[in-house]
């Protein structure tokens, strides 16, 4: 009988964590099954819920099934789930709550969840998650710094690590994976650094050797992960990038192991892909869209007026220089001959779900009908102009425009700008790069989430976005389009988080494979 290993997703946010473990495995085998998973934001917990029920679905028939593919295509509305299939959404209204953690009555479900998992059938378990990053971030910080009577002592954020100590505590899992920003390193609540609380919390856990903990950070070279022991809090950082992940996040990941399997966790490996992937392989095929416009009619001719007159202008700010009349004149020529142009398309790429490399197999299913969430919003003409410069400035100096380079014609009239405070306001994702860090602001503004090719002159789309997050294709994103960014941008790369799931899965068949004394082997990558 294959081992099975039950999961409890902390914080679970849209489920990206959960996605990658939920996935692993080697010839349809999935050993990791999502016990529980606890988020508190109602549209999260939608997505969170919906993805369970379709994983159940695929499960249990091999395939997506019709409805959802229907729905994903925007060709119905959102069916009633519990009668497509009433045990499988039960199965995963039981598997995804929504609830608060920190709270009397969560806590209740989690311990009983907890005792039924220590008496169930699983092999052993697994705790995954993090604490909601906002009160740990070097912005966040700022902007809390900027409250008036703000106390970090008297922010519950800074503290809520403690319910993942305490489930950790009541659950003794095999190994666990905590994540967090960069931040958190330097963290400080008075006189007190965060990540130290966070290590002395976990160190002080166990009666018993055996039931103590050891920190693991993650390491790859020429294509293999492994774990080895940190030499400082430093170590703890994992950098997307070097993992195959279209985007320079850099995390804060620890890995805690078992003292009773700490021997396996030296020596387990897993190969995995990490050629770097830029931001144009990512999404440079999906179907070109023109932004929206707010505050003044919204139509593709009013749009094209504005890009045309707006590189028209900085054609004689630049006609000096050659890179930038280059690329300017071409955009106006591409402008000019989009017809029509659109603000949305779910059209599907030309030869989808053929590419080659691992990451783009990871994103595609041949059995997706459409693109989904591809739409863009409505930018000010003002910003357009300067999400043109952005591009444009992008694609000839191929690195990405500060305040300093803008014209005084561009200048916007926020304060932050004239006192230098964000520098980089207007921020274009170059085509040739991985992306910088896909956050939770994209749901404002999108003005440091342009897209690089200057005549579509807008920020990323909902799906744009999920793909630089490595989120399959066939992941929906619920609520409405700010939730979606906000849920897209919270989460953990599922792409990553799969890589992590083989080589602790590596580490928990050694255990198994060291008993019976057969051979251990290492598990490849293999995209789902």
């Amino acid at each position: 009988m294959s081992s099975t290993y039950g999961v409890v997703d902390l914080f679970a946010g849209p489920g990206g964590l959960g996605e990658g473990f939920a996935s692993a495995g080697r010839r349809g085998d999935r050993p990791f099954e999502i016990a529980i998973s606890v988020e508190r934001e109602k549209s999260a917990h939608r997505t969170l819920r919906l993805r369970a029920f379709i994983r159940e679905l695929v499960r249990k028939s091999g395939r997506l099934p019709d409805s959802y593919i229907a729905f994903h295509a925007g060709r119905c509305a959102e069916p009633d789930w519990s009668k497509i299939d009433p045990d499988a959404w039960k199965l995963a209204s039981s598997e995804a709550r929504c609830l608060e953690l920190g709270d009397e009555t969560t806590t209740t479900i989690l311990d009983a969840e907890i005792d039924r998992l220590q008496s169930g059938e699983h092999t052993d378990t697994i705790l995954i998650g993090g604490p909601p990053c906002q009160a740990y971030s070097l912005v966040g910080r700022a902007r809390s710094r900027g409250t008036d009577g703000y106390r970090p002592e008297d922010d519950h954020r800074n503290f809520l690590f403690r319910e993942y100590i305490h489930v950790l505590d009541r659950l003794r899992p095999a190994a666990f994976v905590l994540e967090n920003v960069k931040g958190v390193l330097s963290s400080k609540v008075g006189d007190r650094h965060i990540f130290d609380e966070i290590m002395q919390d976990i160190a002080t856990l166990g009666g018993s050797d055996d039931e103590a903990y050891e920190l693991f950070a993650l390491n790859v070279e020429n294509g293999v992960m492994s774990l080895t022991k940190p030499e400082n809090p430093s170590d703890f950082i994992v950098r997307a990038e070097n993992h195959g992940v279209p985007q320079r996040r850099h995390r804060v990941i620890v890995i805690g192991v078992r003292s009773d399997l700490v021997p396996q966790a030296t020596r387990a490996r897993a190969e995995i892909d990490d050629t770097p992937c830029s931001v144009n392989e990512a999404i440079g095929k999906l179907p070109n869209l023109r932004s929206g416009l707010s505050k003044t009619a919204d139509g593709a001719a009013e749009w094209k007026a504005i890009v045309v007159a707006a590189a028209s202008q900085l054609l004689e700010l630049f006609n000096d220089d050659a890179d930038m009349v280059k690329e300017l004149q071409k955009t106006i020529d591409e402008v000019a001959d989009w017809h029509p142009a659109d603000r949305t398309s779910s059209s599907l790429p030309e030869d989808y779900a053929k590419s080659n490399g691992s990451l783009l197999q990871w994103l595609e299913n041949e059995q997706l009908e459409a693109l989904a969430q591809h739409e863009t919003r409505g930018h000010m003409a003002s910003d357009l102009r300067r999400y043109l410069f952005a591009s444009i400035f992008g694609r000839a100096q191929k690195r990405c425009a500060k305040k300093a380079d803008f014209p005084e014609a561009l200048a916007p009239s926020h304060e932050s700008w004239e006192k230098n405070i964000f520098s980089d306001r207007f921020k274009v994702q170059l085509g040739s790069q991985a992306a910088t860090t896909i956050t939770s602001h994209i749901s404002k503004d999108g003005h440091y989430f342009i897209h690089p090719d200057p005549s579509q002159c807008r920020s990323l789309t909902v799906r744009e976005a999920a793909r630089l997050q490595t989120f399959p294709d066939d992941y929906l994103f619920l609520g409405n389009r700010t939730q979606q960014y906000v849920q897209v941008g919270n989460a953990v790369p599922p792409y990553l988080a799969r890589q992590i799931a083989d080589l602790l899965l590596n580490l928990l068949e050694g255990a198994t494979e060291q008993e019976t004394g057969t051979t251990v082997l290492s598990t490849e990558l293999v995209c789902a």
